[in-house]
């Protein structure tokens, strides 16, 4: 709201502060942790998508957590409102660019897939899948999709990973099936707030 001076902008209060300084003090979360967060993100996306809102830049350091550690989406600064979700510039996080904005294609909200599956991939991991020394080794390995898991993760995990991390966007696993894979349902503990669960 504004006044004849100002101009105010109220937002939700995340107590427990970003994501990504959770994840440097742990590294890596536990495993029912790290699938409430992709539930959560994928419902949150679902709700952007719905309203023509692409997100562009999701990363632990845009991701706030609530009092229960419930995600909020923050940082809308890259997003765009675009009624026909198709996009050409360049924007977001080294390590975590989708290789159609890396060769300048047309681009959709199917980005946003992309920076869930880099994210789920650091979640499990501790570092993005292709985190390399210099700029162009990175993107190299973004193009070539050069994605590999380490031995112990879950097969679960890597089945959902892999199932976003598509060159084709087209073939990148949809926001409602996240919220359905077998590895999101048998170890997210998503505690809806009390509004919602009235509503339902």
């Amino acid at each position: 709201f504004h006044d004849a001076r100002c101009v105010y902008l109220i937002l939700e209060y995340a107590p427990r502060g970003e994501l990504y300084k959770e994840l440097q003090k742990s590294h890596t979360l536990d495993e029912q942790h790290r699938a409430t967060i992709m539930e959560e993100l994928a419902d949150a996306l679902t709700y952007c998508h719905e309203k023509k809102v692409i997100h562009w830049d999701i990363k632990p350091e845009n991701l706030l957590l609530g009092f229960k550690g419930e995600v909020k989406i923050a940082d809308f600064s890259w997003s765009v409102h675009t009624p026909s979700l198709r996009r050409k510039t360049m924007c977001g996080t080294l390590d975590y660019l989708p290789p159609e904005m890396i060769e300048r294609r047309t681009y959709n909200e199917n980005v946003d897939l992309w920076c869930i599956g880099v994210l789920c991939y650091e979640l499990l991991v501790g570092y993005p899948p292709f985190e390399s020394l210099s700029h162009n080794e990175t993107y190299r390995c973004i193009l070539k999709v050069d994605l590999r898991f380490p031995p112990s993760l879950p097969l679960g995990a890597q089945d959902l990973v892999s199932k976003l991390l598509r060159y084709q966007p087209l073939e990148r696993l949809p926001l409602a099936q996240i919220m359905e894979h077998p590895w999101v349902r048998a170890h997210s503990r998503r505690v809806l707030p009390p509004s919602v669960q009235m509503a339902s």
